[in-house]
């Protein structure tokens, strides 16, 4: 019963479990979505939006499925955004900058006709 109440209790939960291990440490102000958000410094922007838990990052232009980063590394092009006005860039091959603009790129799904 009780591992039960503790699986459900971590379903339930609505932080991020991508969390600093170092609470100390430096923060810089982005804009996500036209809200002014405080990431860690020195991450890169893929890693900040699973700090922040704010997923999916886009949609797939075919069906419309939601993607998020997977790979970290630059190779999936799973975690495209928008990055300064600047569309499709890799989340993960950025880093975060303060007064940086970040754009999650949501399509309308394709009609099936």
């Amino acid at each position: 019963m009780v591992l039960a109440i503790r699986c459900l209790l971590l379903l339930l939960r609505t932080d991020s479990m991508f969390r600093s291990l170092d609470e100390s440490v430096e923060q810089v102000v982005v804009t996500l979505d036209g809200r002014e958000v405080s990431v860690p410094a020195a991450v890169s922007v893929a890693a900040a939006l699973l700090y922040l838990d704010r997923l999916p990052t886009r949609h797939s232009t075919v069906g419309g499925a939601a993607r998020a980063p997977f790979c970290m590394m630059g190779v999936c092009f799973e975690c495209l955004l928008e990055i300064d006005g600047i569309p499709d860039q890799r989340a993960c091959q950025v880093q975060v900058a303060p007064g940086m603009e970040l754009q999650r790129q949501f399509r309308p799904k394709a009609d099936s006709e």
